[in-house]
Formats: structure tokens, sequence, C-alpha cells
């Protein structure tokens, strides 16, 4: 590949790696803005409303990341990308702006589908572009904008957060700074919506629609399709490898920092800082597993992921168990954040994006997405429940058990896929 073909590659890969930064944004700045929507709407003493504030986006990813598979194998990959970066756009204006509390979820609702489209779509199409020598580093390149937007949340919600002892500044918290921790998305959505229209269609695409059209599913990959009994043991490895990337735990950390940080004996401002500090932590190493994942390959990150997260939820667990609070708390999360960016973060989306054969690459990919939005889903919901029934010793105690039996799973079935062509890969992996 001559540098201008290369130049043009990264180009490409960095525009719709654009949809994971607005989808790291997105997810994890409601985070910040929680303490204080929740006052202003009138629902901070009603845990069902809160839930339903946290989890809206993710229904939305529910239904986005479902409609994308169809939808690209029928319009192309290139139109869904735009389509999230409109719903972007104007889930960002919305949410800041509605003071309506069905509205402000409605808003919400609308940024979850761009995010369902975007997570399904961005490291697909980015590996269907790519070489298979740098592929895997390509569609990391996707989870480096993740972190990268889930790190600019919270740098945001840090500089938009005044001082919580000041009352003038809680007042304005209240009133104007979670509006403005939502619109700040808006000129990155805007953007990655102008940029879009100079990228190409994928070619993986285009070579479906060429394909004769005397068979039906050469050019429409239904779920009938995917059900095929050669699929099933790909189609499986994809829904548990999406589902355990949720259900590792890690994700708690993002979505309930407030209540992980001040259980470790931290105030609200002491939290703001430590979330920050796990967000550089999630970015310094997806950096490493940008230069480790073509090196060690996927299968080895995965099971380093899932036995090293293992190790760290059962040490935490028995500090919770003892009691222990201050650094010691921070020092273990930003291990957990570290292993979680370096391996099952990025890894499960160059596999599932690597996994299946072409024709039912969209409805495989948004399948498995949508196991992953309802992994996440579960785990949102779940967590406040398990945490006031088991304490936070027992519901880490219960996400490293999750890990290690992720960890024989993977041993037995995952296999590398490193350096190996789409095509390769697809007689290696379906039962023929």
């Amino acid at each position: 590949m001559n540098n201008c073909n290369q130049g043009f590659l990264y180009f490409i890969c960095a525009v719709s790696a654009m949809g994971g930064l607005l989808f790291g944004y997105d997810w994890v700045v409601i985070g910040g803005a929680k303490p204080f929507y929740e006052l202003y709407f009138g629902i901070a003493d009603s845990p069902l409303m809160q839930g339903v504030a946290m989890t809206t986006a993710l229904v939305g990813c529910l239904a986005g990341a479902m409609l994308a598979g169809a939808a690209a194998d029928r319009y192309g990959r290139k139109p869904l990308l735009m389509v999230s970066a409109v719903l972007f756009t104007v889930s960002a204006i919305a949410t800041g702006l509605f003071n309506d509390f069905t509205l402000f979820n409605i808003a919400r609702f609308v940024g979850g589908v761009g995010i369902g489209v975007a997570s399904a779509l961005a490291p697909m199409y980015i590996a269907e572009v790519s070489p298979a020598q740098i592929r895997g580093r390509m569609v990391s390149l996707n989870q480096m904008t993740i972190v990268l937007g889930i790190l600019a949340a919270q740098v945001v919600n840090l500089f938009l957060a005044r001082d919580t002892a000041v009352a003038e500044s809680q007042a304005w918290n209240v009133e104007w700074g979670w509006r403005w921790m939502f619109w700040a998305e808006t000129l990155p959505a805007a953007l990655f919506l102008l940029m879009s229209f100079f990228i190409p269609e994928s070619p993986v695409f285009l070579q479906l629609k060429a394909e004769p059209k005397t068979d039906s599913r050469q050019l429409e990959a239904g779920l009938s399709q995917l059900m095929e009994p050669r699929y099933s043991r790909v189609l499986l490895l994809g829904l548990v490898v999406a589902v355990f990337q949720q259900w590792c735990g890690t994700n708690v950390i993002f979505n309930y920092a407030q209540e992980i940080f001040v259980g470790a004996g931290f105030d609200v401002d002491g939290m703001f800082i430590n979330i920050v500090i796990t967000g550089i932590a999630n970015v310094v190493f997806t950096f490493v597993a940008l230069y480790t994942i073509e090196k060690w390959g996927r299968r080895t990150l995965m099971l380093i992921g899932a036995g090293g997260l293992g190790l760290i939820y059962f040490i935490l667990g028995a500090c919770y168990f003892a009691g222990l609070t201050g650094i010691l708390m921070v020092a273990l999360v930003v291990a957990a954040i570290s292993v979680y960016a370096m391996t099952l973060g990025p890894v499960t989306w160059t596999l599932l994006a690597e996994l299946f054969p072409h024709r039912i690459r969209g409805i495989a990919m948004a399948t498995c997405t949508f196991a992953l939005w309802v992994g996440c889903c579960t785990l949102t919901f779940s967590f406040p429940s398990m945490n006031a029934a088991l304490g936070s010793s027992g519901t880490f105690w219960t996400y490293a058990a999750i890990c290690v039996a992720a960890f024989v799973f993977l041993w037995r079935r995952c296999p590398e896929t490193k350096g190996k062509s789409l095509e390769q890969l697809e007689k290696e992996l379906t039962n023929n």
C-alpha cells in the first residue's frame, strides 16, 4: 500500500471512528449530569425514575443496533453512518433543551439509537476497508475514539460542574450545568455528519450489490439465514463475546462512578477527579492495545482480560468486605479499567467485525451488538439491586465469577484471527 492510499485509508477509518467518539461521549456524559438533572426534574428520591433516565438511551441502543443490520445490508454502510451522525446531533441539542422529563427521555432515546447504529456499523465498516495485516489495529481505532469520547465527557463534566460546596454554584449546576454537558456534544456530532459525506461506500457492500440477484439470500441476509446450522458455532461465540464485554462488570464503574467512589470514601468533588483519572487510564491502555493486538493476537488478549479482571475483582471485593477506603481502592479500579482497555474493550469489537462471512456480516454484527446492549441494559439495571442485596464485595465477587467462567469458554472456543483475510476466516469458522 503506497503512502497516498494509506493516508486515505486512515482518513476514512478516522471519520467512521468518529461514531465511536460520539458513542463514548453520549454514553458516559449522563453519569456526570446525573446528580444535577435529578434535582432539576425532582427525581432525586425516586429510584425508579432515576433508573428510567439512566437506561432510556440504552433502550435506544437496542433499537438502533437491531435496525442497523438489515438497513446496512440493504442501503449500505455509509448512509447508516450519516443517519447516526444526524441522530447524535439532534439528541445533543434536544436533551439539554427540554424542561420536561418525558421529552428529556425521548431525546436520550434518540441519542441511544445513534449509539446503537454507530456501534454496529463503525467497526464493521473499518474491518471491510482495511487490509488483513493491519485490520485489528484499524478496528481498534474505533475503540480508541470511544475511550477518547468517554474521557472528553469526563473532562467536560469536571469543568462544568462548579464547586458543589457553594450554594450559587450548585444552583447553576442544577439549572444549566447538566444542559451544557449534553450540548457540548453538538460540535463533534455536526463535524461527523459533515465528514461522512467524504468517505466511500464499503467495498464489501458494493460487491454484494454486484452479485447475481437470482438468489435473494445474496442480497438479504435475514435472521433465518443467520440461524443456519453452519453458522451456529461462530454465532454463539459472537454472542458470548459481546455479552461478556458488558457483564465483565467494568462499565458499572463509568455508569455508577458516584456510588463506587463515594462507597470507597470520597466526596462528590473527589469523585469527579477520580473519574477523570480512570478516563486517562482508559485512553493510555487503549493505546497499548493498538500495538499489542497484532503482536499478541485477539485470543491471547481476551484471555488476559478475562483472567486479569477476575483476579482484580476478587481483590476489590475483599477490600470492600474489609472496609478499606482511599487510594488503594482507586488503584484497583484504575487497574481494572486498564486491563479492560487493552483487552476486552477493543478486542471484542475487532473479533465481532472479523468472525462472520460477508453475506451475513451486517445482520450478524447487528445481532451481536444488540446482545451487547442487552448485556449493558441488564448490567445497568441489576447493579443497584445487586449492590443493595450483596454489598459491594458480593457484587464484585459475582463479576469475578463471571470472568472466570468466560475465561474457560474463551480458552475452549475462541480462535486466533490475527493476520488472516476475511475470506480465509470465513472458510475456517463456518461449519460447511
